[in-house]
């Protein structure tokens, strides 16, 4: 673990100077397709992105924003949550999966917010983690946007796929460590940035069953750096593409890049 990562509670992974630079350079070219790239959970304040980021799991951050506006108008502090019941939380969020665990723990976070913190939203990864609900992405979501703090760096389903796919990660690497990797991997400065990055490339390009790894069409960053894309390698009409798309990969890999192929 390096000086600078003292305050982490957890050691970060050895990673080389050429797998560091190739992560610069990627993060070089999301900046330049991506540099509009922010949270897509409408929020005013930080109790009201704790809420959103809860509700969004397993939900998309469209669906969570189409019933925030009323949910935020109705409970406008952490205290109007504390003083209802979760029953009254459901009917504002009932369009979303998993609603009714949603809405309790919602109001489990909001009344720890209320009665333990003084109706602030805490600043720390031990006191996010507290609350019910909240994980170790959420407590990134909330501690990234709202206050500017750096504590992990966030993975949520695009960013645990592209990680593999961009040969950040080796293949069936789990949530845990790709998170850990890439906080080794990018800047501490720019993990909440580089996640939303990330983020925008895993909505807007790479998708989960859309190959964009290269050729006519193929995104840019894609055909630079999707050489582990399971996608590129299974892709019809590959023969040519395949050979070097491997070629790639084992060029990728041995600057630290990680697996050539995805498997299982």
């Amino acid at each position: 673990m390096t000086a600078r990562d003292g305050d982490l509670p957890f050691p970060l992974p050895r990673v080389s100077p050429a797998a560091r630079a190739r992560a610069a350079r990627l993060l070089r070219a999301l900046e330049r397709h991506y540099p509009d790239a922010h949270c897509e959970l409408v929020h005013r304040s930080p109790h009201e992105l704790l809420v959103a980021t809860i509700l969004s799991a397993q939900t998309t951050d469209a669906a969570v924003n189409k019933v925030t506006p009323s949910l935020f108008a109705a409970f406008a502090t952490p205290a109007d949550y504390a003083r209802a019941t979760p029953e009254q939380i459901e009917g504002y969020i009932r369009s979303i999966g998993l609603f009714r665990n949603k809405a309790r723990a919602v109001h489990s976070a909001m009344r720890d917010v209320a009665e333990r913190f003084g109706g602030r939203v805490p600043r720390t990864m031990e006191e996010l983690l507290t609350l019910r609900g909240v994980a170790r992405k959420t407590a990134g979501v909330v501690l990234g946007n709202a206050y500017g703090i750096n504590a992990g760096f966030v993975v949520d389903t695009h960013v645990h796929r592209l990680a593999q796919r961009l040969g950040l990660v080796p293949r069936g690497t789990n949530v845990a460590q790709t998170e850990r990797r890439l906080m080794a991997l990018f800047p501490r400065e720019s993990w909440c940035i580089a996640g939303h990055r990330l983020i925008f490339h895993g909505r807007r390009a790479c998708k989960a069953r859309l190959a964009c790894c290269g050729g006519e069409g193929g995104h840019p960053i894609c055909a630079e750096f999707g050489a582990a894309c399971e996608l590129r390698v299974s892709a019809p009409k590959a023969g040519a593409r395949r050979s070097g798309a491997s070629g790639s990969a084992r060029s990728e890999t041995g600057s630290g890049g990680g697996p050539k192929r995805r498997g299982g």
